[in-house]
């Protein structure tokens, strides 16, 4: 019985190891942001923007209508299209921007999105998600240029951020599943890598 449960645990860490493996192997032949620059025939650095493709797990760095370089990223464990709450774990679809930068954040650092931004509030005004001095508070910030008030019942805790503690893990599995609370996670090498070109300001699209 002892023997039967060393061989499947054994059996699992080598299983596992040989995934990992697997996923250094096919990073170690990631570019760089720096070579990708370095090969792109036209880089703007005030017109820098961000699209996030959550069908197909990717994040793509723009430079004007270029692509520079793309990223793998995971988002909120629940799936639906649509953000409701700030507590159903869904990624909000939507154009927002880059309102703050945290380099001590839990998941390494993160680049936290306007959400929820005007036209959201309004929408979820018009559904009675909010009421109208949620609504008030949400696009006075937002118009400031501010990120907006976490007290209200959309939350504002969305950003791109880094794994943190288990980035080894993560970042080298070679296949993707959505584990966030809804934001949108990369590696913590790709968040340094997007640092060095995007700043508070910078635009952020997310599809569905």
């Amino acid at each position: 019985m002892i023997k039967n449960i060393i061989y499947f645990i054994s059996s699992l860490l080598i299983f596992f190891s040989g995934i990992v493996l697997y996923g250094i192997i096919l990073n170690i032949r990631e570019v760089t942001l720096q070579e990708a620059i370095e090969s792109s025939e036209i880089i703007n650095p005030t017109d820098i923007s961000i699209i996030i493709d959550r069908r197909n797990y990717q994040l793509h760095l723009y430079s004007g209508e270029k692509i520079i370089k793309s990223y793998k990223a995971v988002f909120g464990r629940n799936d639906s299209p649509v953000k409701e709450n700030k507590n159903d774990y869904v990624t909000p679809s939507g154009t927002f921007i880059i309102c703050s930068i945290d380099s001590g954040a839990q998941f390494y650092k993160q680049l936290k999105l306007n959400y929820p931004n005007e036209s959201i509030a309004a929408e979820s005004l018009k559904k009675k998600y909010i009421s109208r001095e949620d609504f008030r508070n949400i696009v006075n910030e937002v118009r400031k240029g501010n990120c907006p008030p976490d007290n209200t019942v959309l939350g504002s805790n969305i950003s791109i951020h880094g794994i943190g503690t288990y980035n080894f893990i993560f970042k080298n599995l070679p296949f993707v599943f959505n584990w966030t609370d809804g934001s949108i996670a990369i590696s913590d090498e790709s968040i340094d890598e997007l640092l060095t070109v995007v700043k508070a300001g910078t635009k952020v699209e997310i599809k569905n």
